[in-house]
């Protein structure tokens, strides 16, 4: 890896932060701020909020984002301040930079394409156009045949959650990691859904991918579920399945729910972390190496 010093990796993070606002201002885009401390974080099996006086510090914009696109938001983007308690590792902090943006009238394979237009954007506007293979097309795979073939089985045809963790980390990771080109993993299992709509194809599966460039994960898509009545659902099985675990329950997001029920309208959004990308360009390994303080 690199050996570069604070400052210059400060002026890199302030340069992508630049080029981000610049390609989402010449797409037409609207740049907005939501709360960072919330009634209701999100509820997500393996998501822990932090707690700030009677309310939490937000884990991501999401629910509040698309209560704007319920309001009529078309394309809207926020780059800002996250928090996950007990996330601290060489790709992990406990307090970290999202990017997030939804639109309108597309699917999660139009936002792919503007993934991809954004991050060769911002490498040319940094002068790394070739950094970690952006250059070249992802290689797409399912999930079910990324398993099939490093961990000799499909969750799609039978999913063990524990499992599927296991093998994420130990066995599909370090193959992604191995390549040379970017790549889009695609098609969740439904119990891995989160607040993705389903494809119903011969199997039913997440119209959920994530992105990984240069071995690190680095963005994650939906095409947003619409429905609230089966969104309350899953916000109610996985508050019963972290109440068993004994871990915080989060109060349902009323005020979403009914945004929801007013008409979500059909869109794809996206979250992708600011600090991963800057510490792919920076030609680092470690997360805490491109902010100004980590601790």
């Amino acid at each position: 890896m690199t050996t570069i010093g604070k400052r210059e990796v400060l002026e890199l993070r302030a340069e992508v932060v630049r080029g981000i606002r610049c390609f989402f201002e010449g797409r037409g885009y609207l740049e907005v701020d939501t709360p960072i401390r919330v009634k209701t974080p999100a509820l997500e099996d393996h998501i822990d909020a932090e707690p700030s006086g009677e309310k939490w510090l937000r884990t991501s914009p999401e629910l509040h984002m698309k209560r704007m696109v319920c309001d009529g938001y078309e394309k809207i983007f926020q780059i800002g301040p996250c928090f996950r308690q007990g996330e601290r590792g060489m790709h992990h902090l406990p307090e970290y930079t999202m990017l997030e943006w939804y639109q309108v009238g597309v699917d999660s394979s139009v936002i792919l394409i503007e993934t991809l237009d954004l991050l060769r954007s911002v490498a040319q506007k940094v002068k790394k156009p070739c950094v970690c293979g952006l250059e070249q097309e992802p290689i797409m795979v399912t999930i079910s045949d990324v398993f099939s073939q490093v961990a000799g089985w499909d969750p799609i045809k039978s999913f063990d959650s524990d499992r599927f963790d296991l093998d994420l980390i130990e066995k599909v990771e370090p193959w992604i990691e191995k390549q040379k080109s970017p790549i889009v993993v695609k098609d969740f299992p439904v119990e891995r859904a989160a607040l993705a709509r389903i494809k119903q194809d011969d199997r039913p599966v997440a119209d959920r991918w994530e992105l990984y460039v240069g071995g690190v994960e680095l963005a994650n898509c939906y095409t947003e579920l619409t429905d609230p009545s089966e969104q309350r659902r899953r916000f109610q099985e996985c508050a019963k399945l972290r109440k068993k675990d004994g871990r915080p329950v989060y109060p349902l997001d009323e005020r979403f729910l009914q945004a929801m029920d007013q008409k979500m309208p059909d869109c794809a959004g996206i979250a992708l972390g600011v600090d991963r990308l800057i510490m792919l360009f920076a030609g680092l390994d470690d997360i805490s190496q491109v902010v100004a303080f980590s601790e």
